[in-house]
């Protein structure tokens, strides 16, 4: 019987004990559901708080304004409660838990000011207010920013969106993937199944596709008629509609708070982020460029909040490995608590070198590249094939010559093998390459005779003529290395009629040669190695991901087969029409 009770006492011990232990050690947060946050039309959004457990003093508030329901950021809110920050993760107007109506990048600026300034005044709050998030978010945060709430003590946009230049129409080429995301943000509801729910949306991009259905007719072919994608559409290039979301000349002028820039080399909204971080260091003053930082690492689109050390065939250093939560917390210690500097901001830009595989600073993103490398476009007028010896040459082809593309957009085949080709090393792969044929030009460098770091935004110039008013080209670069590898680097996309501005068509007229620039390239840097060459391919956009252009010169949304023109376009490369890629150079 003792036994028993002996047993008996050490469990409740034990049990006691756990629960002192659970309450006093494990739990470092308190929890706020359903804040109800009035908005200056009397709308109200919803907010999740968590709260440094039993708070004693003040602290800064992380605000989260995000269209991809507040349930979704829950490891993000517990890790900066329990680190000494209030986290506010709201719902935007019309998501989740918040009334209104969701109406993408319309209402997030005069929300933000709203949140920032309730924030502000709440007892826990010390009046010093920041915000956290990326892609959509990190939009949210230039939005807000642009709108000056006295209260706002920094931003970190990571992976920001720049609406109407890099999402949904990068350089004026809607894609496909739109209708899907606006049915991701459709209603109040998350929305995540449907979403993620790839082989729906490649059959329904591939159903219009295959029979040449006009690009307007998508959200109709996907079942989804209630957003705003026909709106979108009715903007294809870069108007007054978009440049109303974004931060104007005099905005950036009077911007003057830290800032913490992060995206990656793979990020699709590179172009956005980079954008934004440009304007600014070209408009704000000198003050407010010393509080910007920039950093740049091996990842693609979620990489930039949460990296990782390998995707698609490619494996980085284990230094590329950022804590990012811990990056943010030492920030806004940093900006809001009179804590040191991060100690990994050793300069305003930090980015990562793949093959090096590690990281290095700068001053500026101007100061990277200490010289231009040019490689001539040469060939004997046959560039068609993969193997057919067309170069990439340091010296400008000294023949008058010519590389022909023929894009007939009633041509499917191209771009369905494409679709069909699931290669889990995709950034390595050298499928499609082998498989161009007639619709694209391919180019090789001589091997490098020394490892090179090549480092910043790659531009290509070059001289078109072509047979219809209008076309579309890509242009994409890859590292090919001994073992047979075609490492993806970089690519660029453009609508030639949009060759002069992305605000105004030009078309062009059957036979002129036309300088056409691409110089939207992704930033990147990689060591190339000894022995490595270079692939440029340039090649239609003549894919299911994208508007189709059909080479009418008319609406391209509207555009069916009826409209289709066969374009023939050649790429000039002599000593007049000096056709080439500018590289950007880092030498010791």
């Amino acid at each position: 019987m003792r036994v028993v009770i002996k047993s008996l006492m050490l469990f409740v011990i034990i049990q006691i004990s756990t629960q002192l232990v659970f309450s006093q050690n494990f739990i470092k947060y308190d929890l706020k559901w359903g804040e109800k946050i009035p908005m200056r039309d009397g709308v109200k959004l919803n907010a999740t708080l968590y709260l440094p457990k039993d708070l004693k003093e003040k602290q800064p508030v992380i605000i989260c304004l995000t269209p991809y329901i507040s349930d979704g950021y829950h490891a993000r809110g517990k890790y900066f409660a329990e680190n000494g920050f209030v986290y506010a993760i709201v719902d935007c107007r019309g998501r989740g838990n918040s009334e209104g109506n969701f109406n993408p990048f319309i209402q997030e600026a005069k929300d933000g000011y709203d949140l920032v300034e309730y924030f502000a005044k709440q007892p826990y709050c010390n009046e010093k207010v920041a915000m956290w998030g990326g892609s959509y978010s990190g939009y949210n945060q230039w939005a807000t920013a642009k709108e000056f709430p006295p209260h706002l003590s920094t931003i970190v946009p990571g992976a920001s969106v720049f609406p109407g230049i890099d999402y949904p129409n990068p350089n004026n080429i809607f894609m496909s993937y739109m209708i899907a995301w606006l049915t991701y943000t459709s209603g109040k509801t998350g929305n995540n199944t449907i979403f993620g729910d790839d082989s729906f949306w490649s059959n329904k991009y591939a159903d219009m596709y295959q029979k040449h259905l006009p690009f307007e007719q998508l959200d109709k072919i996907v079942g989804n008629e209630t957003t705003v994608f026909q709106t979108w559409l009715a903007h294809p290039t870069y108007d007054d509609y978009w440049k109303s979301m974004n931060p104007k000349i005099e905005d950036y002028q009077k911007m003057n708070i830290p800032i913490l820039t992060i995206t990656g080399h793979y990020d699709a909204d590179q172009q956005g982020a980079l954008t934004f971080y440009e304007n600014f260091m070209k408009y704000a003053s000198t003050e407010a460029k010393n509080k910007h930082f920039l950093i740049i690492g091996p990842y693609d689109h979620p990489g930039t909040r949460t990296p990782k050390e390998a995707f698609g065939g490619l494996k980085f250093g284990k230094e590329s490995m950022l804590d990012m939560n811990k990056l943010h917390k030492e920030w806004y210690e940093y900006t809001m608590k009179n804590g040191p500097k991060p100690s990994f901001l050793k300069d305003k830009v930090a980015y990562y070198v793949m093959g090096d595989e590690k990281w290095k600073y700068v001053e500026s993103l101007e100061k990277i590249a200490t010289h231009q490398k040019s490689l001539f476009l040469d060939s004997d007028g046959n560039a068609n094939d993969v193997l057919s010896g067309a170069k990439l040459s340091e010296n400008i082809a000294n023949k008058s010559s010519m590389d022909k593309i023929v894009y007939n957009p009633l041509d499917i085949s191209k771009g369905l093998e494409s679709w069909k080709n699931d290669e889990p090393n995709y950034m390595k792969d050298q499928f499609t390459a082998y498989r161009l044929g007639n619709e694209a030009v391919i180019y090789h460098s001589a091997p490098f005779e020394d490892s090179t770091e090549i480092s910043g935004g790659v531009e290509v110039k070059l001289y078109i003529s072509a047979d219809v008013p209008d076309t579309d080209l890509m242009i994409s670069l890859y590292e090919l290395t001994t073992k047979g590898e075609a490492i993806y680097l970089t690519s660029d996309q453009l609508r030639l009629r949009y060759r002069e501005s992305l605000e105004q068509e030009t078309l062009m007229q059957a036979g002129k040669v036309y300088e056409c620039v691409f110089d939207d390239f992704r930033f990147f840097s990689k060591k190339i190695a000894k022995s490595s060459r270079l692939r440029l391919i340039i090649e239609t956009n003549n894919l299911p991901e994208n508007q189709k252009n059909y080479n009418s010169g008319g609406n391209v949304s509207a555009e069916t087969a009826k409209d289709s023109k066969i374009a023939h376009i050649n790429i000039h490369h002599d000593a007049k029409f000096q056709s080439r890629i500018i590289l950007p150079i880092v030498k010791k």
